[in-house]
């Protein structure tokens, strides 16, 4: 299997808190940098998605933190789609140190959303697989 997806990050001070550490509502920055990154590197960005009437939705979002994160420090911020076979799929990432240290876990439950219905698409996989130029960037 290929490494997962990856955008570079580096802490910028003004986000950081008062003890010095990274925000803990910074890392959902991150991740959500780092999804949206993947769309646009596989071909479906913003434009293509509402051309199609559909909006990405976060239905759920778990946090594990496991190092503290300082200003200046570079990061990776991965990105892997994991399908089962309802309208959901879940996008597990890891924001890791420069060394490989893993700083915090997150877990996602995602889904499409038809803006004109306002329902779920019924097989989001099935819908990226025909609009992404490359679908193994979401393992399909």
């Amino acid at each position: 299997m290929s490494e997962p997806f990856s955008v570079p990050v580096t802490v910028r001070g003004y986000e950081t808190d008062s003890l010095g550490h990274l925000n803990q509502s910074v890392y959902l920055q991150y991740s959500e940098h780092a999804r949206w990154a993947l769309l646009e590197a596989a071909g479906v960005g913003q434009a293509e998605l509402l051309a199609q009437g559909i909006g990405p939705v976060v239905l759920k979002t778990t946090i594990r933190y496991l190092r503290e994160l300082r200003a200046g420090e570079d990061v990776e911020v991965s990105c892997a789609f994991e399908w089962g076979e309802g309208k959901t799929f879940r996008v597990l990432q890891t924001i890791a140190k420069a060394d490989g240290t893993v700083s915090a876990e997150v877990a996602s439950v995602g889904g499409l959303l038809d803006l004109e219905k306002r329902k779920l698409v019924a097989q989001p996989r099935e819908f990226f697989k025909k609009l992404t130029t490359d679908p193994a960037l979401f393992g399909i």
